[in-house]
């Protein structure tokens, strides 16, 4: 079996509370080698991470791109936290690559497995005790060479305000037929799994994973009456911008453009699916009791 590892370089020059991350990173990247090789996996490292592991690590095989893993490994593990995790997107596309997070961040809905779990984890792997959860894409169309070609996100495609500029104007339009004019600082629309990331941060709605919906949040409305919506994932988003700024931002999960307005932006369902690995005694539900703190009162 050969897999691939995805991370970030570990800068030792960090502030203390990075670093202390960037070490935890580095220490789970030296056991999920070390366990791998003892199981007689074949790993593929992120250019990266190479010249940081230096002689710590026997690696053969190097990659950096989408075409370098398609067809050729079995599963690609993310060293870090969610926001490493959704990168991975770039480097999976279409190729159905399971993607397993290892969390060495913060709150961790999409990485999981904790440092302490990475050798059972594998185990897990290697005994095929574990099951697929299949996310919908986000599909972005629009004028122009961005993104670097690919133009798909897991969590969510917002459109935002520069900095230093006023309010924006995004018109928005389900399968050709006006929905709304937002005056708002910007808009996101997010698939089932961003439902819980910056769509929540700016009064969202949960969805559950499974769901074939999409969510239309505005971030700061000037109308008190606007409220998130929620549309199905068939419908076709199309946004038209404009503002007294000639920029704004475009984002594709943590990857972000700067846009001359006015513009229009298509949105829809991809035409694939993510496939994020999920072990035994792990569910949505249980996600989001431990993350969110639910029922954590004396009264229950």
């Amino acid at each position: 079996m050969k897999v691939a590892i995805y991370g970030h370089a570990f800068n030792p020059k960090l502030p203390a509370g990075q670093k202390a991350q960037a070490d935890s990173s580095a220490e789970a990247l030296l056991t999920l080698l070390w366990k791998l090789e003892k199981s007689g996996v074949e790993a593929l490292l992120h250019k990266s991470l190479v010249k940081q592991l230096g002689r710590k690590a026997k690696v053969k095989d190097v990659f950096s791109k989408y075409e370098d893993i398609k067809g050729k490994v079995k599963f690609l593990f993310s060293i870090g936290g969610d926001g490493t995790f959704l990168e991975t997107v770039t480097l999976v596309r279409d190729s159905e690559i399971p993607v397993v997070g290892i969390n060495t961040g913060r709150l961790g809905f999409l990485s999981c497995i904790s440092k302490e779990e990475i050798e059972p984890a594998v185990d897990s792997l290697l005994k095929g005790k574990y099951s697929l959860d299949k996310r919908t894409l986000l599909e972005l169309n629009m004028k122009g060479s961005y993104f670097g070609g690919c133009k798909y996100a897991l969590n969510e495609i917002a459109v935002q305000k520069t900095d230093s500029s006023s309010m924006i104007t995004i018109h928005v339009s389900l399968n050709s037929k006006f929905l709304n004019s937002y005056w708002a600082d910007g808009l996101i629309v997010a698939t089932p799994t961003g439902s819980t990331a910056y769509s929540l941060s700016c009064g969202g709605p949960i969805v559950m994973p499974d769901s074939d919906n999409f969510v239309i949040t505005p971030i700061a409305p000037h109308n008190l009456n606007i409220r998130p919506v929620i549309i199905s994932s068939h419908d076709t988003v199309t946004l038209e911008v404009e503002g007294r700024s000639p920029n704004f931002l475009v984002s594709l999960d943590s990857r972000s453009e700067n846009i001359k307005a006015p513009v229009k932006l298509s949105i829809k369902k991809a035409g694939f699916l993510f496939s994020l690995v999920s072990l035994e005694k792990q569910d949505f539900l249980l996600k989001l009791r431990s993350k969110l703190n639910w029922g954590l009162d004396k009264r229950n």
